[in-house]
């Protein structure tokens, strides 16, 4: 089905965006900033982040940058709070940041880096839904959303470490759905699928990436799922193709 018309949807609504640098981060940042939202954008790379703030202030949009590792958790808990004193709520959580780890037989996974995909995929996601929920509540509608994957469903050789990760989020976002079904916040998971990004094609080298939905695509309907209107909770929400 083809994305909808998206504008102006977001007019002043405040978003936090991580894994801002690149990808499907990159591409929300810049068109959730061309519908009016006011962009907090997370992620480790700074010079990522200053050339998407440089696209986003060339079109007239509105960004702050927050350059910072999510396994810093410390920090996480300095942007909330930062976050309360500067603006006193928060709209949107788009919660994209994720590593893909090893693909590789569950027993020759380094301990290392088992415990670094986690980290980022799993406890930084519970540590931001710690941090800014109160102020999710705050607003008028809020809304997370957090990037998963099929590979949380599917029992695949080699794939284990992304996929525990996958379904552990997923486990912690559909039960705080449930703790927050008599508040204004909804709280959803978000299947890019097959998208153009620099995972991808770690994952799967051999792929011509003109097959795939572009990051923009995806981006179009993130706008959907951030809405005050969009009233669904605790659901895994597949991206449509081209």
């Amino acid at each position: 089905m083809p994305p909808n018309k998206t504008e102006g949807k977001l007019e002043n609504r405040l978003a936090v965006i991580t894994g801002a640098s690149r990808g499907i981060g990159a591409a929300t940042a810049k068109l959730f900033a061309a519908q009016g939202a006011h962009v907090i954008l997370v992620a480790r790379t700074i010079g990522g982040l200053e050339e998407i703030d440089d696209e986003i202030r060339a079109k007239g949009g509105i960004s702050t940058l927050v350059p910072m590792d999510l396994t810093d958790y410390d920090k996480i808990d300095e942007m909330g709070a930062t976050i309360f004193e500067r603006f006193g709520k928060l709209d949107i959580l788009i919660s994209n940041a994720g590593l893909l780890g090893t693909i590789g037989p569950i027993n020759h996974i380094k301990p290392h880096v088992w415990e670094q995909t986690i980290a980022v995929n799993v406890t930084a996601n519970w540590r931001l839904i710690r941090s800014l929920d109160p102020l999710l509540k705050l607003s008028d509608a809020g809304r997370a959303i957090f990037l998963t994957s099929a590979a949380a469903e599917y029992h695949r050789a080699f794939w284990g470490l992304y996929a525990t990760s996958k379904a552990a989020l997923e486990m912690i976002v559909s039960t705080y759905a449930q703790e927050i079904l008599k508040t204004n916040v909804k709280a959803n998971l978000f299947n890019p699928g097959r998208t153009r990004t620099k995972m991808r094609a770690e994952a799967y080298p051999g792929e011509d990436p003109n097959t795939i939905k572009t990051p923009e695509f995806v981006a179009k309907q993130l706008i959907n799922l951030a809405q005050p209107n969009f009233n669904l909770n605790g659901e895994i929400i597949t991206a449509d193709e081209p």
